[in-house]
């Protein structure tokens, strides 16, 4: 006679965050974690179908930028699951979730200027959510996402100043 299956003994979370609290928390967290996936896309994209006098610059450039991005989505996900909940992991979760547009590159993908501007408000849509997270987190006493919002909020702002600094 086989074994019943393994039983999970693991006690509830008890962080010292309510269950409602890391549940909000892990919510916002989904959106910021589609908002950024959806900017490191966008990004990686734009890196791949840049043309013209920018080329070189704005491939690097791109390229830097999507790296750091995707390491960081990573720490979201993790940071969510700590809260208890899973993480989104599908594109249509993802599209679900995103307040920030795609941009399809098969057809015809935008000149650069357009690229940059789409970047531009790509990053300050991902400074948005991450407000708006961060101030949940911070009602709750969650310090490691406050830190973790906080830091991506340096990065985003920084990645939208210099894009915007193309196009002036």
């Amino acid at each position: 006679m086989a074994s019943p299956g393994p039983q999970s003994s693991a006690p509830a979370i008890d962080i010292g965050i309510g269950d409602k609290d890391r549940k909000r928390i892990a919510q916002g967290l989904s959106v910021f974690l589609a908002d950024a996936y959806t900017l490191y896309l966008k990004t990686h994209n734009f890196h791949w179908n840049v043309t013209g006098p920018m080329f070189n610059a704005l491939h690097a450039m791109f390229e830097e930028q999507y790296t750091e991005q995707w390491n960081a989505l990573d720490e979201t996900a993790e940071r969510i699951r700590a809260l208890g909940y899973n993480a989104p992991g599908s594109y249509a979760e993802f599209i679900e979730l995103s307040s920030i547009k795609e941009e399809p590159g098969l057809e015809k993908a935008p000149e650069w200027r357009e690229m940059v501007r789409q970047l531009v408000v790509g990053n300050e849509a991902v400074c948005r959510t991450a407000r708006k997270v961060l101030k949940t987190a911070d009602d709750a006493g969650d310090d490691p996402s406050v830190d973790l919002l906080t830091q991506r909020l340096q990065i985003h702002e920084k990645y939208a100043w210099m894009l915007r600094s193309l196009l002036q």
